[in-house]
Parts: structure tokens; C-alpha cells; sequence
């Protein structure tokens, strides 16, 4: 028998591990390569993008566009139905003898939005509920505040007026991202001091947000106080229901948001539970306060006016609000804010142009610089992108003033 040295020995070592190390490069390059066979395979690639988040505007499957066509495609959905909606709100109201019936008119609404969810859960065939039913009668009380009290409060405040409050939901949305979003649930001590400090800190706000918060406040006050000069409507029981209304509706989008994260809800799940255990609420409400029959009666003497007028505006809501909750679970609830302000501007100069009012200059620099914390709101959120095209801009400019300057260093390269 030979004697092996333990220099052979080492060799025979090293060519094993040469060739170990040789088969397990092989092994992972073909699963590479299997990798890249299956990407490339049609079935393959369906069978990822199924697995994908479906976003749908109306009946239309969006998901293939890029981010930026799908936020400015659905942004124009939301300004088309809600400006048909905040339009049919306001003619409903100009019938005087209905505006103390503004529950009324939720309660028809509510319905209508039921008829609607039962409808298009039938078609796309989903009928499993995923939403607990607490997290279910939280979201209808919510929003039977938030539409119940905003309806109300027509009949008692100038339209604008009421829309202005509206567009300052950021105050409360980002006082809700704050307590719901995972910041603050438990009352302590150092409660409050928390509170500020995230706040103010920048760990979740930055001073842009702040600003634009101190921005809305101070056009909100402004805007308020010229309505209460020029116009023959204003009431401060409107004000306090709008008010109302506003907190609610910065709370709601929060919870909105937190439910699509944690239980993967549809839009018609979402609004289906919402509204029609709403509407078991505001129907309970009107019958214990006497309010049932008279707004019936009411409404049977005039079934133009008030259901006509009413359906059109259910059904431009419905389909506004599923756009909005399609905002809020693919760009997040701050963005869905964003998009619905800028559109109440928009129907806040619309209301002055169809509906006849009094008017004031004070309406308008009001309004600028509720419109300016919406600016500062928004650049805040996009800060790093827009600085970077402000700086590739300023040094195109920066060149062009160059080549102007020096036109001969072009032509005597």
C-alpha cells in the first residue's frame, strides 16, 4: 500500500472543494436562469401580477398604468362626480321649507348607497366579509357624522362656506395619522407631551405640515368671519355641525386606511357595511326625534326637487366615494385629502358662478391662503422630487443664460 504524503492529501482536498464550489455556482446560475425563463413566460407573469393589488376606476382595471397616470386619472374621477355632487347638494337646498330636513335627505342617501353596495357585491360575485362587525359599526358611525352633519349644515351656512370648512380636513386627518396610525392609543402622563412632540418634532410632521395647518386655520377664521358679514344665511349652529362634521371626516380616513392595511378589504365591502348599518342609525335617530313623518310628507309634495334630485346625487357620490377609497388605499389617506381640497376649491368658484350669493374680496384672499397651506401640504410631501427638478431647471436656465452670454465658446470648439 502506498503512503499517502500530506501534500497530496491537500491537493485532493482543494481539487474537492474546487469542484463543490464548481456545482454550487451551476446549481444557482440555472436557478437564475430558471428564474428568468419564468419571468419571461406569459403564464408566469399573469400569475404574478395576480397577485398584485387590483386597481379599478369604475369597472376599468387601472393596475398596469404607471403611479402617476393612475393618481391623475383617478384625481379627474373624483373632480367630475364630486362637482356633479357638491352642484345637486346645493340646488336640493335652495328649496327653502327642506333644509331642516337635511337628516332626510342622508337617510335617502344612506339607502341608496345600500341598494348600490348589495348591487356591485352580486356582480363581482365577493360576498365574504372580511371586516369585523365592530371595526363595521365604527365606520358607519363615522360616517353618519361626517355625511349626516355636512348635509345638515347646508341649510343653515352659505354653500361655500361649508366647503371651506371642508377643505381644511387636513387639521384633523393629521391629528388622527398621529393617534391612529400607531402613534398614541394608551393615556398616560406623558400623554400630551408626546402628543406635541410628534407633533412638532418632525417624526411623523414636518414645519411644512405645520405651516399649512396654521395656513388653513387663519383663511378658515377669515374666510368665516366675511361670511358672517355679507351673507343672509350664516348661523353659528351651522358652523358648530360643520365643525363636527369636519373631525369626523379627519378621523374616518384614518380608520379607512388602517382597515385596508389590516384586513385587505374591498372598496364595496367597505362601503356597503358602512352605509347600511348608517342607515339603521339615522332611521333609529329620526323616529325617536319626531322627524320621520313631516320630512316625508314633505318630500312626497315635491318628488322632483327632493328624491330626483336626491338619486342624482346619491349616485354621483357612490361613485365618487368608491374613487376616493380607491385613492386611500393605493396612495394613502393624506393624498386622498390633498386631491378632495383641491376639488372643493374648484366647486367653491363654481357655486359663486351658478348659484347667485353675495360676494366680498375677503372671500378671496381668504380662500388663497387656505390654498396656500394645501400648497405647502402637498410640497411637503414631495419635497425631494421637487427640489431635484427645481435644481435641474435652474441650471438649464443657468446654462441659457451662459450660451447668451458667451455665444462665440459654442463656435470656436
Amino acid at each position: 500500500m502506498s503512503r499517502q504524503t500530506p501534500s497530496m492529501s491537500g491537493l485532493r482536498q482543494k481539487s474537492w472543494n474546487s469542484l463543490s464550489d464548481m456545482a454550487a455556482s451551476e446549481t444557482e446560475n440555472q436557478s437564475k436562469r430558471e428564474c428568468v425563463v419564468d419571468m419571461n413566460n406569459p403564464v408566469a407573469r399573469n400569475e404574478q401580477a395576480n397577485k398584485q393589488a387590483e386597481i379599478k376606476l369604475l369597472f376599468f382595471d387601472i393596475s398596469h398604468l404607471p403611479k402617476s397616470s393612475q393618481f391623475l386619472l383617478l384625481s379627474a374621477a373624483v373632480f367630475f362626480f364630486y362637482i356633479i355632487y357638491g352642484y345637486m347638494q346645493e340646488l336640493i337646498f335652495r328649496l327653502k321649507e327642506f333644509r331642516p330636513f337635511g337628516w332626510y335627505l342622508t337617510l335617502v342617501q344612506f339607502a341608496c348607497y345600500t341598494v348600490f353596495g348589495v348591487l356591485e357585491q352580486k356582480v363581482s360575485g365577493t360576498t365574504e366579509r372580511k371586516l369585523p362587525l365592530q371595526l363595521c359599526g365604527l365606520l358607519a358611525l363615522l360616517t353618519v357624522a361626517t355625511m349626516g352633519l355636512s348635509n345638515t349644515s347646508v341649510g343653515y351656512l352659505n354653500y361655500p362656506t361649508q366647503v371651506i370648512f371642508k377643505c381644511c380636513k387636513l387639521i384633523p386627518v393629521m391629528l388622527g395619522g398621529v393617534l391612529i396610525q400607531g402613534r398614541l392609543f394608551s393615556i398616560d402622563t406623558n400623554c400630551i407631551s408626546r402628543l406635541i412632540q410628534n407633533f412638532f418634532t418632525g417624526k411623523k410632521y414636518g414645519m411644512l405640515d405645520v405651516s399649512a395647518v396654521l395656513c388653513m386655520c387663519f383663511g378658515l377664521i377669515c374666510f368665516t368671519l366675511a361670511d358672517s358679514t355679507v351673507s343672509p344665511s350664516f348661523n353659528t349652529y351651522g358652523v358648530m355641525l360643520i365643525s363636527l362634521a369636519l373631525c369626523a371626516d379627519g378621523v374616518i380616513g384614518n380608520v379607512q386606511e388602517k382597515a385596508y392595511k389590516q384586513y385587505n378589504c374591498s372598496n364595496s365591502e367597505m362601503v356597503l357595511y358602512s352605509y347600511s348599518i348608517g342607515f339603521v342609525f339615522i332611521i333609529f335617530g329620526l323616529i325617536v326625534s319626531g322627524s320621520l313623518l313631516p320630512a316625508f310628507t314633505f318630500c312626497l309634495e315635491h318628488p322632483v326637487e327632493t328624491y330626483g334630485y336626491a338619486v342624482i346625487f346619491s349616485v354621483t357620490g357612490y361613485i365618487g366615494v368608491n374613487i376616493v377609497l380607491t385613492v386611500v388605499k393605493t396612495f394613502g389617506a393624506l393624498v386622498a385629502v390633498t386631491v378632495t381640497t383641491c376639488r372643493k376649491a374648484v366647486s367653491i368658484v363654481l357655486s359663486f358662478i351658478f348659484f347667485a350669493k353675495p360676494f366680498t374680496s375677503m372671500y378671496v384672499w381668504s380662500g388663497l391662503i387656505v390654498v396656500l397651506g394645501i400648497y405647502l401640504n402637498v410640497y411637503s410631501k414631495n419635497k425631494a422630487s421637487w427640489d431635484s427638478k427645481f435644481q435641474a431647471l435652474l441650471g438649464k436656465i443657468k446654462n441659457l443664460r451662459q450660451q447668451k452670454k458667451y455665444p462665440s465658446l459654442l463656435t470656436t470648439v
